[in-house]
């Protein structure tokens, strides 16, 4: 399959062919760093000049806001919900920007990385981790880890630390592997049908963008509680 033509490495004249390595690195750089230029971007328009009855980017980002507000009361509660909604709001706008990069022809998307989905993972680890320590204590938290059964509490134990390790798995290779593949599909449909037929993909591609966004939020809430939130367990 020939190589993937991307703006930023015509400019900076690097080739897949000639040096895979400084070309992975420059074009993931710079794909990444563009995104969350316009992740800023579109929070500075928003707060720019706020508005009692929002307009334009301001309503659009409030809709979003509200969205994922909602989506962590279901799953936790009005009041954790907003205590982590920063964090959530903001990974999910950077990974759905991220997405919609690589949709546009000459560009590519950072999520298509596995270093930049990994990276992302570790951080909702590290954080949930953190955060159920912290509320609760350590010996609690790991205490949650031994199940109900004391006398399973030999075999819970391992499985629950090798639970809580693969969510990192999870997390990255869900969205590394969906967004490298859908890349995939529309490189080979731009070969196969490059005007009218890649149309159709192009919907489809957008619509898993948005999906791949929500999916590592409602992942990250769902992680949250179940470190935070133990008394429902």
């Amino acid at each position: 399959m020939p190589e993937l033509f991307t703006f930023i490495g015509a400019a900076f004249g690097v080739s897949h062919h000639a040096d895979p390595e400084a070309y992975k690195n420059v074009i993931y750089m710079f794909h990444m760093l563009l995104a969350a230029g316009i992740a800023l971007v579109l929070v500075k328009m928003a707060m720019r000049n706020l508005k009692q009855v929002p307009t334009g980017t301001q309503n659009v980002m409030e809709a979003y806001i509200s969205g994922v507000l909602q989506m962590g009361t279901d799953t936790m509660g009005k009041t954790e919900a907003r205590r982590y909604l920063p964090l959530v709001a903001t990974i999910g706008l950077f990974v759905c920007i991220a997405n919609l990069i690589g949709i546009v022809p000459g560009f590519e998307a950072p999520t298509a990385f596995l270093e930049f989905a990994f990276t992302l993972a570790l951080v909702v680890f590290i954080y949930y981790n953190f955060e159920g320590i912290r509320r609760n204590g350590v010996i609690k938290y790991f205490k949650h880890f031994l199940g109900p059964v004391w006398w399973l509490y030999w075999l819970m134990f391992p499985i629950e630390i090798v639970s809580h390790f693969s969510r990192l798995i999870s997390l990255s290779f869900r969205l590394f592997g969906n967004v490298k593949g859908d890349d995939m599909f529309l490189m080979v449909i731009l070969m196969l049908a490059p005007w009218i037929l890649p149309m159709i993909p192009f919907a489809l591609l957008t619509f898993m963008a948005f999906l791949q966004a929500f999916i590592f939020m409602m992942l990250t809430y769902v992680y949250l509680t179940g470190a935070v939130v133990m008394e429902d367990h």
